[in-house]
């Protein structure tokens, strides 16, 4: 027996009477075996399943309660350590249709992180792009390739792969925030590396500044320092402040009640997070973004190729995923499946709903397979 026909397979193909499909016969059924011994699956019994006529998402549309998920990470604090293992205390959104892995959906991870007061998550890098961003606290800084950065409620901390990271907790409570990576799509294509740092940070990097190196380099706007004129494929900004990013929403507001064409759709204010280096996604492989909407607008209902995940910043409203429709309020998360229709309203009592939006779009425009309509 040779190594070949040793190995069992794992191709099973049955001859059935349906539109599309040839005649079960005899024939058939015996060429179908040979399909199985040699390891091969015809065209046509796979089509419908390779090649729908819409994407069909193998994720499923879902709600994750904020207060629900700093609960158990909060037990977590007090029963599972920080260090060499597990490195962070991170808990992932676990999409209920994708079999239990840690995805939320086919491309993106999302996690709830915590520490404790005086904790210290070790140093190290992966070649995944990555970021944070902040619902409510402040005391944690993350130190990436030594520059450390304030983290507070509101911000936006991008960080390109394969950077050396770390956090530690300055303050005498714990604190927690999202994480969002590209985790399953370089999982799924097979390109994850990783690699441990030190164990512990040293003494200069334990500090608090109010700014990062990053940001006085780099937050200024419309001016890019001369010594650093070429082109970043990440964001070389490690924190975009929640005073801009809420200025830069209430002057759009405030222009469409001028008259002017400043805002998405009427109610609808947003921004997306640049690299200043190009003017593109801060991250290669993911689009990050911070929606307005004013009381009680709506969103235009609008579906795209490509999944989505929400986090919803401040006040309340009722978002609409497909056939599923929920009532959010502060840092709720919620998923977007390819293809799926979604739409958001604040609520009638609210000044506003914000939130906080990232999605995979970056991949699909690089390989010209991103579209998106209006239902």
């Amino acid at each position: 027996m040779t190594i070949e026909q040793a190995i069992p397979s794992p191709v099973k193909l049955t001859a059935r009477a349906a539109p599309g499909q040839p005649e079960p016969t005899p024939a058939l059924e015996q060429l179908y075996r040979g399909f199985e011994q040699e390891m091969l699956v015809p065209l046509w019994t796979e089509i419908s399943g390779l090649m729908p006529a819409h994407p069909k998402s193998q994720a499923a549309a879902h709600l994750w309660r904020w207060d629900h998920l700093l609960k158990l990470a909060d037990e977590a604090g007090r029963i599972v350590p920080v260090g060499r293992g597990g490195e962070r205390r991170a808990i992932a959104l676990a999409n209920p249709a994708l079999g239990g892995r840690p995805f939320a959906t086919p491309t993106l991870w999302a996690a709830i992180q915590y520490l404790m007061p005086g904790e210290d998550a070790p140093e190290h890098r992966h070649t995944q792009h990555a970021f944070r961003f902040v619902v409510e606290g402040e005391g944690v800084w993350t130190v990436v390739n030594g520059d450390s950065i304030r983290m507070s409620r509101g911000d936006f901390l991008p960080q390109g792969g394969w950077n050396w990271h770390a956090h530690h907790n300055a303050a005498s409570q714990p604190m927690a925030w999202i994480d969002g990576l590209d985790i399953p799509f370089a999982y799924y294509t097979e390109s994850q590396f990783f690699e441990h740092g030190r164990l512990n940070l040293d003494a200069h990097e334990r500090i608090t500044p109010e700014f990062s190196r990053s940001e006085r380099l780099w937050a200024h706007p419309g001016l890019r320092p001369v010594a650093h004129v070429q082109e970043s494929p990440v964001t070389p900004l490690l924190a975009y402040r929640w005073v801009d990013t809420d200025r830069a929403l209430s002057e759009q507001l405030a222009l469409e009640a001028e008259g002017y064409a400043a805002t998405v759709s009427p109610g609808h204010a947003a921004v997306r997070y640049s690299n200043p280096t190009n003017g593109r996604d801060v991250l290669p492989t993911i689009r990050c973004e911070m929606h307005r909407v004013t009381c009680g607008a709506s969103t235009q209902p609008k579906r795209e190729v490509g999944s989505a995940v929400f986090q919803v910043f401040d006040g309340e409203g009722t978002v609409t995923v497909g056939d599923k429709q929920w009532h959010v309020r502060r840092g709720d998360m919620f998923v977007v499946p390819s293809w799926q229709p979604f739409t958001a309203q604040c609520d009638a009592d609210q000044p506003q709903l914000d939130m906080f939006r990232f999605a995979d779009t970056p991949i699909f425009e690089a390989v010209h397979a991103y579209r998106a309509e209006t239902p």
